[in-house]
């Protein structure tokens, strides 16, 4: 009989896509997924896979830059965030259909922050569709999602590894991956040779979005912190001190910690490389947890 796991997957951007090796380990390895609990990118990852075409949205993502990703990306300079989303929504839709969360085969739920009624709110019920885009909405960045008296942002500001949320059944293993631990980085070697010209490519498109953003914002000089890089630190720190005491609070059976600077939060060139560490963090885990037993 295989080994049940009930899983939570943290938020974290491009270092999410981490998750995806996580996932395909711990199947390699004989586990159950029985049900899976995320928070905005772990959201996204959870969801893919629990409608099963997690093996079609890794395939996308290893294509990024040949399909020109920043075409899809619409920018709003709103006072509610700088991106619409509805380019990249609209493309996801390719993955995420608008499927009821209780018809799914595997217990599923994604948790956001209503910002209105000042709560974290757990979304496990409805539109799957929703549920996502609720739970990714960084503040900012991507414009929030209204329903109803309801106004939802990335569920990271109040819980970014939602390990109280996660759904048991007897004897399972709870399996909790932060993929913004305060370690030591793991650099895996490349599988492709062409992805180093495939970052350079996407470093150039990243560069001149954050040149846009500074002329926006009227940033001078150098050494100031630009918008970009404003946003992106504020909400790590936060998001980080708050899921470790989430962790201690609630620690899992299996910790899988994969490191904050194994890439910035919009490094998704990086997603073969993410997806590898993932794996191998997984397989270093599980093993740990294996020897302890021992």
């Amino acid at each position: 009989m295989k080994q049940k796991v009930s899983l939570v997957l943290s938020g974290g951007g491009a270092r999410g896509i981490a998750h995806i090796g996580v996932i395909e380990e711990l199947e390699k390895q004989g586990y159950e997924i029985c049900s899976v609990t995320g928070t905005s990118m772990g959201a996204l990852v959870g969801g893919i896979y629990a409608l099963g075409k997690l093996e079609e949205y890794k395939n996308w993502l290893f294509t990024l830059d040949k399909l020109k990703i920043f075409s899809l990306i619409d920018f709003s300079f709103s006072s509610q965030g700088l991106i619409k989303g509805d380019r990249v929504f609209s493309k996801m839709k390719e993955f995420i259909s608008d499927k009821n969360i209780e018809d799914l085969e595997i217990s599923y739920a994604a948790v956001a922050v209503d910002i209105v009624n000042k709560k974290e709110v757990l979304l496990n019920r409805g539109s799957i569709y929703e549920a996502i885009r609720a739970s990714i909405a960084i503040p900012t960045v991507f414009t929030p999602l209204k329903i109803e008296n309801s106004l939802f942002i990335d569920g990271g500001v109040l819980n970014n590894i939602p390990i109280n949320y996660a759904r048991r059944s007897p004897g399972d293993l709870l399996i909790a991956v932060n993929v913004n631990a305060d370690i030591a980085v793991y650099k895996p070697v490349q599988l492709k040779k062409e992805i180093e010209n495939n970052q350079s490519i996407y470093k150039k498109k990243i560069k001149d979005f954050k040149s846009h953003l500074q002329t926006i914002t009227h940033s001078r000089s150098k050494e100031e912190l630009d918008y970009f890089n404003l946003i992106n630190k504020t909400i790590s720190l936060m998001t980080g001190r708050i899921a470790q005491s989430i962790i201690e609070k609630y620690p899992p059976d299996i910790l899988i910690n994969i490191s904050k600077k194994s890439c910035e939060t919009f490094d998704f060139y990086k997603a073969e490389e993410m997806v590898e560490i993932g794996r191998y963090s997984a397989i270093n885990f599980l093993e740990r947890h294996r020897k302890s037993f021992q």
